[in-house]
């Protein structure tokens, strides 16, 4: 039996495939999706509004966990290694990149080209919050997506960096970045405008995770060590009060949603408390956007 006469005793489903696959054009063949694993949820979602239906976008952090200090364990990393593409945000976030081995030439550290932009934070502390335990907030501010500006420089390096390994859907990624710039730029003259009318308003943070974000809108903040979960100890409180008698701030700006008798009492001390959250991990509902479309409007209570 020739191979002619083996082909044709295949059933008919199988022949009509393998003869689509022969003539399908080359792009079509070429054109599977990129599997991209990231270090925080931002590049996540940058990843898939620039990449939409060609890519696989993986952030396995989970969910209880500060993406910034979390250690992924062996599976994880060889999943990482094995990714077509693995996107870091530069600055030291993530510090378990530089314990292991990953390859170089899949690795876009997407904060690069404004490394001359890192901030230089002065408020450095180890505290303890979650299950990672202790973990230091080094000299380095690494929370850069905070300014909307270098969000926008950071979602264009994942745009070249998905076009580069897809060149076939180099416009789809193009158009895309475009609109997610649209959305990123928007925020940040939303709040350019909102703290230009009141550029010495004091302001307390509850977490040194806001660098970038005072850096770029100009802001005059203080910071101090809270958790949203948990109570302030006596000595946290008498900190914030001799921190208030030189910076007399009307508000505390959040991580995330506080304690409600914690808010009370920051009340009974002429202190509002207000929610930016900064979106490191997956959100618990919504999207990057979204939260952060909530965080300016929060904002613009301190600023009316």
């Amino acid at each position: 039996m020739n191979d002619g006469d083996y082909l044709f005793r295949l059933p008919t489903a199988t022949i009509t495939f393998l003869l689509t696959i022969l003539f399908l054009p080359p792009t079509l063949l070429a054109d599977s999706k990129l599997t991209v694993y990231t270090v925080n949820y931002p590049l996540q979602y940058f990843a898939e509004r620039i990449g939409g239906d060609h890519v696989d976008v993986i952030f396995p952090a989970p969910g209880d966990e500060d993406p910034a200090y979390w250690m992924p364990g062996e599976d994880t990393i060889s999943a990482f290694q094995s990714a077509d593409l693995i996107l870091l945000n530069g600055a030291n976030y993530a510090k378990w990149v530089a314990k292991v081995s990953l390859p170089r030439s899949k690795m876009v550290d997407t904060s690069k080209s404004f490394r001359d932009r890192y901030v230089e934070s002065s408020d450095v502390t180890t505290h303890s919050h979650g299950p990672a335990g202790k973990h230091a907030h080094e000299s380095l501010a690494f929370t850069t997506w905070l300014d909307f500006s270098l969000a926008a420089e950071q979602a264009r390096a994942v745009g070249e960096a998905l076009a580069r390994k897809s060149p076939e859907n180099r416009e789809t990624f193009e158009r895309n970045y475009m609109d997610l710039k649209e959305d990123l730029l928007g925020l940040d003259n939303r709040i350019i405008e909102m703290a230009k009318k009141h550029p010495d308003k004091p302001l307390v943070v509850s977490h040194p995770v806001y660098d970038y974000w005072a850096t770029r809108y100009n802001l005059n903040v203080r910071s101090v060590h809270w958790e949203p979960d948990e109570a302030p100890s006596a000595e946290q409180w008498m900190e914030l009060k001799s921190l208030l008698k030189d910076h007399p701030a009307e508000w505390m700006i959040w991580e995330g949603e506080p304690d409600p008798a914690v808010v009370k009492e920051l009340e009974k001390m002429g202190v509002s408390s207000l929610v930016f959250d900064p979106v490191g991990n997956l959100p618990g509902k919504g999207d990057f956007l979204s939260v952060m479309e909530e965080n300016v409007e929060n904002l613009a209570g301190a600023f009316q």
